[in-house]
């Protein structure tokens, strides 16, 4: 039996025709030349270094995932010593059934 359901494949074809013809809809209204002009009052400041942006846009993040991902395992260990139901589960069975008939 399928666990998708009833979707089948002409619909999801449609679906990703869809999608990507509004996507490409959307790009193209979108006019790029626009951002040439500037507005009344623009005053943009100096640009970054590719060394700022890659460090800004790139080492940052990863540094700041890291951080997070370091702190939710420390916390994470720390949960799982204290943790008294891990201790209690008893994959075989050790009392022995009385049958009376």
């Amino acid at each position: 039996m399928d666990t998708f359901g009833t979707v089948d494949k002409k619909n999801a074809l449609r679906a990703g025709a869809l999608a990507a013809g509004t996507t490409l809809m959307m790009l193209l209204m979108s006019s790029p030349a626009s951002a040439l002009t500037r507005d009344d009052g623009d005053d943009p400041g100096p640009g970054l270094s590719v060394i700022e942006t890659l460090g800004l846009f790139v080492v940052a993040p990863i540094v700041l995932y890291l951080v997070i991902h370091g702190l939710v395992m420390i916390g994470d260990k720390s949960h799982k010593q204290k943790d008294p139901t891990s201790s209690n589960i008893r994959t075989k069975a050790d009392a022995k059934a009385d049958a009376k008939a």
